[in-house]
Protein backbone atom coordinates (compact mmCIF):
# COMPACT_ATOMS: atom_id res chain seq x y z
CA UNK A 1 0.00 0.00 0.00
CA UNK A 2 1.20 3.50 -0.84
CA UNK A 3 -0.01 6.62 0.99
CA UNK A 4 0.26 10.07 -0.59
CA UNK A 5 -1.28 13.50 0.03
CA UNK A 6 -4.05 14.44 -2.41
CA UNK A 7 -4.85 17.80 -0.77
CA UNK A 8 -2.50 19.18 1.86
CA UNK A 9 -3.95 20.85 4.99
CA UNK A 10 -7.18 21.50 3.12
CA UNK A 11 -9.46 21.34 6.19
CA UNK A 12 -9.09 23.70 9.13
CA UNK A 13 -11.64 21.78 11.17
CA UNK A 14 -12.92 18.25 10.55
CA UNK A 15 -12.51 16.75 7.10
CA UNK A 16 -15.38 14.31 6.63
CA UNK A 17 -17.75 12.45 4.31
CA UNK A 18 -15.64 11.84 1.17
CA UNK A 19 -17.80 10.93 -1.85
CA UNK A 20 -16.40 10.09 -5.29
CA UNK A 21 -18.42 11.41 -8.24
CA UNK A 22 -18.07 9.07 -11.21
CA UNK A 23 -19.29 11.47 -13.91
CA UNK A 24 -16.70 14.15 -13.17
CA UNK A 25 -13.95 12.03 -11.53
CA UNK A 26 -14.18 14.39 -8.58
CA UNK A 27 -14.01 14.01 -4.82
CA UNK A 28 -16.57 15.75 -2.64
CA UNK A 29 -15.96 16.23 1.08
CA UNK A 30 -16.76 18.65 3.90
CA UNK A 31 -14.88 20.64 6.54
CA UNK A 32 -17.48 20.02 9.17
CA UNK A 33 -17.18 22.67 11.87
CA UNK A 34 -16.31 25.42 9.37
CA UNK A 35 -19.26 24.75 7.07
CA UNK A 36 -16.90 23.95 4.22
CA UNK A 37 -18.18 22.22 1.07
CA UNK A 38 -15.29 21.01 -1.07
CA UNK A 39 -14.85 19.57 -4.56
CA UNK A 40 -11.54 18.34 -5.99
CA UNK A 41 -11.33 17.42 -9.68
CA UNK A 42 -8.77 14.65 -10.12
CA UNK A 43 -8.47 15.23 -13.87
CA UNK A 44 -7.18 18.82 -13.79
CA UNK A 45 -6.31 18.96 -10.06
CA UNK A 46 -8.60 21.93 -9.41
CA UNK A 47 -10.06 22.45 -5.97
CA UNK A 48 -13.11 24.61 -5.25
CA UNK A 49 -14.91 25.25 -1.99
CA UNK A 50 -17.80 27.15 -0.47
CA UNK A 51 -18.26 27.99 3.21
CA UNK A 52 -21.82 27.72 4.45
CA UNK A 53 -22.72 29.66 7.59
CA UNK A 54 -23.68 26.59 9.62
CA UNK A 55 -22.32 23.15 10.45
CA UNK A 56 -22.27 20.74 7.50
CA UNK A 57 -21.37 17.06 7.71
CA UNK A 58 -22.03 15.51 4.30
CA UNK A 59 -22.55 16.41 0.65
CA UNK A 60 -24.13 13.97 -1.82
CA UNK A 61 -25.22 14.52 -5.43
CA UNK A 62 -28.96 14.53 -6.13
CA UNK A 63 -30.38 12.65 -9.09
CA UNK A 64 -32.47 15.72 -9.92
CA UNK A 65 -29.38 17.95 -9.97
CA UNK A 66 -27.28 19.78 -7.44
CA UNK A 67 -26.42 18.32 -4.08
CA UNK A 68 -28.09 17.46 -0.79
CA UNK A 69 -26.12 18.69 2.20
CA UNK A 70 -26.63 18.58 5.93
CA UNK A 71 -27.22 21.96 7.55
CA UNK A 72 -27.51 21.64 11.34
CA UNK A 73 -30.55 19.30 11.59
CA UNK A 74 -31.80 20.37 8.16
CA UNK A 75 -31.33 18.81 4.79
CA UNK A 76 -30.58 21.50 2.25
CA UNK A 77 -30.26 21.80 -1.50
CA UNK A 78 -26.92 23.18 -2.66
CA UNK A 79 -26.19 24.55 -6.12
CA UNK A 80 -22.47 24.89 -6.84
CA UNK A 81 -22.90 27.55 -9.52
CA UNK A 82 -25.09 29.94 -7.55
CA UNK A 83 -23.51 28.99 -4.19
CA UNK A 84 -26.96 28.90 -2.63
CA UNK A 85 -27.86 26.64 0.30
CA UNK A 86 -31.63 26.18 0.57
CA UNK A 87 -32.88 24.12 3.55
CA UNK A 88 -35.95 22.05 2.70
CA UNK A 89 -36.41 19.60 5.59
CA UNK A 90 -35.77 19.72 9.36
CA UNK A 91 -35.72 16.29 11.00
CA UNK A 92 -35.44 17.61 14.56
CA UNK A 93 -37.05 21.05 14.90
CA UNK A 94 -37.44 20.39 18.63
CA UNK A 95 -33.70 19.80 19.18
CA UNK A 96 -31.81 23.01 18.34
CA UNK A 97 -28.71 21.65 20.12
CA UNK A 98 -28.30 18.76 17.67
CA UNK A 99 -26.50 18.48 14.34
CA UNK A 100 -26.48 15.93 11.57
CA UNK A 101 -23.28 13.94 11.36
CA UNK A 102 -22.51 11.34 8.68
CA UNK A 103 -24.95 10.35 5.93
CA UNK A 104 -25.01 8.05 2.89
CA UNK A 105 -27.48 6.67 0.38
CA UNK A 106 -28.43 3.06 -0.23
CA UNK A 107 -28.52 1.74 -3.79
CA UNK A 108 -32.21 2.64 -4.03
CA UNK A 109 -31.40 6.31 -3.42
CA UNK A 110 -32.68 6.62 0.14
CA UNK A 111 -30.62 8.72 2.52
CA UNK A 112 -29.58 7.29 5.88
CA UNK A 113 -28.17 9.92 8.24
CA UNK A 114 -27.73 10.36 11.95
CA UNK A 115 -27.84 13.25 14.39
CA UNK A 116 -25.91 13.92 17.57
CA UNK A 117 -25.67 16.59 20.22
CA UNK A 118 -23.37 19.39 19.14
CA UNK A 119 -20.30 19.07 21.35
CA UNK A 120 -19.06 22.39 22.72
CA UNK A 121 -16.81 23.04 25.67
CA UNK A 122 -17.61 20.62 28.46
CA UNK A 123 -20.88 19.28 27.00
CA UNK A 124 -21.16 15.52 27.14
CA UNK A 125 -22.70 12.87 24.96
CA UNK A 126 -26.19 12.13 26.22
CA UNK A 127 -27.79 9.86 23.63
CA UNK A 128 -29.73 12.77 22.16
CA UNK A 129 -29.21 11.73 18.55
CA UNK A 130 -31.16 9.45 16.24
CA UNK A 131 -30.54 7.61 13.00
CA UNK A 132 -32.98 8.49 10.22
CA UNK A 133 -34.06 7.17 6.85
CA UNK A 134 -35.21 9.79 4.37
CA UNK A 135 -37.12 8.25 1.48
CA UNK A 136 -37.51 9.49 -2.09
CA UNK A 137 -40.76 11.27 -1.20
CA UNK A 138 -38.84 13.07 1.61
CA UNK A 139 -40.73 11.23 4.33
CA UNK A 140 -38.61 10.73 7.44
CA UNK A 141 -38.43 7.71 9.72
CA UNK A 142 -36.29 7.34 12.84
CA UNK A 143 -34.73 3.86 12.75
CA UNK A 144 -32.44 3.97 15.81
CA UNK A 145 -32.44 6.19 18.90
CA UNK A 146 -30.16 7.02 21.85
CA UNK A 147 -27.23 7.88 19.60
CA UNK A 148 -24.13 9.52 21.06
CA UNK A 149 -21.91 10.05 18.00
CA UNK A 150 -23.48 8.85 14.75
CA UNK A 151 -21.05 7.91 12.00
CA UNK A 152 -20.37 5.78 8.95
CA UNK A 153 -22.81 3.50 7.21
CA UNK A 154 -22.38 1.18 4.24
CA UNK A 155 -24.08 -1.79 2.57
CA UNK A 156 -23.02 -5.19 1.26
CA UNK A 157 -22.98 -5.74 -2.50
CA UNK A 158 -26.26 -7.70 -2.36
CA UNK A 159 -27.95 -4.91 -0.33
CA UNK A 160 -29.00 -7.43 2.33
CA UNK A 161 -26.86 -6.03 5.16
CA UNK A 162 -26.27 -2.50 6.40
CA UNK A 163 -23.37 -1.60 8.66
CA UNK A 164 -23.45 1.39 11.00
CA UNK A 165 -20.86 3.01 13.25
CA UNK A 166 -21.88 4.19 16.71
CA UNK A 167 -18.58 5.85 17.58
CA UNK A 168 -19.29 5.88 21.29
CA UNK A 169 -19.37 3.07 22.53
CA UNK A 170 -16.74 2.24 19.82
CA UNK A 171 -18.86 -0.32 17.98
CA UNK A 172 -19.98 -1.13 14.44
CA UNK A 173 -23.37 -2.81 14.09
CA UNK A 174 -24.89 -4.86 11.29
CA UNK A 175 -28.57 -5.01 10.35
CA UNK A 176 -30.59 -7.15 8.04
CA UNK A 177 -31.64 -4.70 5.34
CA UNK A 178 -34.71 -4.83 3.12
CA UNK A 179 -33.73 -2.85 0.03
CA UNK A 180 -37.33 -2.75 -1.19
CA UNK A 181 -38.52 -0.88 1.92
CA UNK A 182 -35.39 0.38 3.69
CA UNK A 183 -36.41 -1.39 6.88
CA UNK A 184 -33.73 -2.73 9.24
CA UNK A 185 -33.88 -5.68 11.62
CA UNK A 186 -31.72 -7.93 13.82
CA UNK A 187 -29.05 -5.60 15.21
CA UNK A 188 -25.73 -7.32 15.86
CA UNK A 189 -22.30 -6.07 16.95
CA UNK A 190 -19.71 -6.95 14.29
CA UNK A 191 -16.79 -4.76 15.41
CA UNK A 192 -16.16 -3.91 19.06
CA UNK A 193 -13.24 -1.78 20.21
CA UNK A 194 -14.72 -0.92 23.60
CA UNK A 195 -12.05 -1.29 26.27
CA UNK A 196 -9.21 -1.66 23.75
CA UNK A 197 -6.18 0.63 23.67
CA UNK A 198 -7.24 3.99 22.26
CA UNK A 199 -3.92 4.82 20.58
CA UNK A 200 -3.89 1.44 18.83
CA UNK A 201 -7.53 0.89 17.83
CA UNK A 202 -8.98 4.38 18.17
CA UNK A 203 -12.66 5.29 17.89
CA UNK A 204 -14.55 3.84 14.89
CA UNK A 205 -15.56 6.64 12.54
CA UNK A 206 -16.44 6.78 8.83
CA UNK A 207 -16.19 3.70 6.64
CA UNK A 208 -16.68 2.16 3.23
CA UNK A 209 -16.84 -1.35 1.81
CA UNK A 210 -15.04 -3.18 -0.99
CA UNK A 211 -16.41 -5.52 -3.64
CA UNK A 212 -15.65 -8.51 -1.39
CA UNK A 213 -17.80 -7.00 1.37
CA UNK A 214 -14.84 -6.22 3.62
CA UNK A 215 -15.16 -3.03 5.67
CA UNK A 216 -12.55 -0.24 5.52
CA UNK A 217 -12.93 1.64 8.80
CA UNK A 218 -11.26 4.95 9.69
CA UNK A 219 -10.40 4.93 13.39
CA UNK A 220 -10.02 8.32 15.06
CA UNK A 221 -7.00 8.66 17.41
CA UNK A 222 -5.35 5.54 15.94
CA UNK A 223 -3.77 7.06 12.78
CA UNK A 224 -5.17 4.04 10.94
CA UNK A 225 -7.75 2.72 8.52
CA UNK A 226 -8.45 -0.96 9.15
CA UNK A 227 -9.69 -3.49 6.62
CA UNK A 228 -12.00 -5.76 8.61
CA UNK A 229 -13.94 -8.93 7.86
CA UNK A 230 -17.40 -8.19 9.31
CA UNK A 231 -18.24 -11.89 9.49
CA UNK A 232 -15.45 -12.56 11.98
CA UNK A 233 -14.50 -9.10 13.26
CA UNK A 234 -10.90 -9.87 12.33
CA UNK A 235 -8.60 -7.06 11.18
CA UNK A 236 -7.21 -8.15 7.80
CA UNK A 237 -4.87 -5.23 7.15
CA UNK A 238 -4.19 -1.67 8.29
CA UNK A 239 -2.98 1.56 6.71
CA UNK A 240 -0.96 3.99 8.82
CA UNK A 241 -1.20 7.75 8.28
CA UNK A 242 1.01 10.63 9.48
CA UNK A 243 -1.93 12.08 11.42
CA UNK A 244 -3.72 10.70 14.46
CA UNK A 245 -7.27 11.80 13.70
CA UNK A 246 -8.37 10.05 10.52
CA UNK A 247 -12.11 10.44 10.08
CA UNK A 248 -13.56 8.72 7.00
CA UNK A 249 -12.76 7.07 3.68
CA UNK A 250 -14.19 6.17 0.28
CA UNK A 251 -13.09 4.35 -2.84
CA UNK A 252 -12.49 6.36 -6.00
CA UNK A 253 -10.24 6.78 -9.00
CA UNK A 254 -10.77 5.49 -12.56
CA UNK A 255 -11.01 1.87 -11.37
CA UNK A 256 -12.25 2.46 -7.82
CA UNK A 257 -8.99 1.02 -6.52
CA UNK A 258 -7.88 4.20 -4.74
CA UNK A 259 -8.90 4.97 -1.17
CA UNK A 260 -9.41 8.61 -0.19
CA UNK A 261 -9.09 9.38 3.52
CA UNK A 262 -10.05 12.57 5.38
CA UNK A 263 -8.61 13.88 8.64
CA UNK A 264 -9.12 16.47 11.39
CA UNK A 265 -6.95 19.45 12.36
CA UNK A 266 -8.81 21.72 14.76
CA UNK A 267 -8.45 19.99 18.13
CA UNK A 268 -4.66 19.84 18.06
CA UNK A 269 -2.21 22.12 19.83
CA UNK A 270 -0.04 24.55 17.89
CA UNK A 271 2.96 22.45 18.83
CA UNK A 272 1.35 19.31 17.38
CA UNK A 273 0.42 21.10 14.16
CA UNK A 274 3.95 22.40 13.70
CA UNK A 275 5.71 19.14 14.53
CA UNK A 276 4.29 15.61 14.61
CA UNK A 277 0.96 16.42 12.87
CA UNK A 278 1.99 18.78 10.09
CA UNK A 279 -0.44 17.11 7.67
CA UNK A 280 -3.51 17.24 9.92
CA UNK A 281 -6.59 18.25 7.93
CA UNK A 282 -5.20 16.81 4.71
CA UNK A 283 -6.95 14.42 2.34
CA UNK A 284 -4.84 11.33 1.62
CA UNK A 285 -4.86 8.92 -1.31
CA UNK A 286 -3.95 5.25 -0.86
CA UNK A 287 -3.03 3.02 -3.81
CA UNK A 288 -1.85 -0.60 -4.24
CA UNK A 289 -4.64 -1.79 -1.96
CA UNK A 290 -5.42 -5.11 -3.59
CA UNK A 291 -9.09 -4.18 -3.28
CA UNK A 292 -11.71 -2.20 -5.16
CA UNK A 293 -14.93 -0.43 -4.29
CA UNK A 294 -17.85 0.75 -6.39
CA UNK A 295 -19.62 3.98 -7.27
CA UNK A 296 -21.47 5.63 -4.40
CA UNK A 297 -25.24 5.98 -4.68
CA UNK A 298 -26.84 9.41 -5.10
CA UNK A 299 -29.94 10.84 -3.41
CA UNK A 300 -33.15 10.20 -5.32
CA UNK A 301 -35.23 12.55 -3.20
Amino acid sequence: MSVSVALKNVCQGIGEAPHWVESTKSLLFVDEEFGGLHKWNSIDNTHTKFNADKNVSFIIPRESGGYVVSYKTHLADFDWESRQVKPFLDVEPDKPGNDFNDGKCDSYGRLVAGTMKAVTGTSKMDGAGQLYRIDKDLSVKAIKDKINISNGMTWTSDDKTMFYTHSLPRKVFSYDYDISTGEIAREQVVIDFEGKELHEFGVPDGMTIDLNDKIWLACYYSSQVFQIDPETGKILSSIKFPVSRVTSCCFGGPNYDELYVTSRANNLTENQLQNEEKLAGSVFKVTELGAKGKAAAVFQG
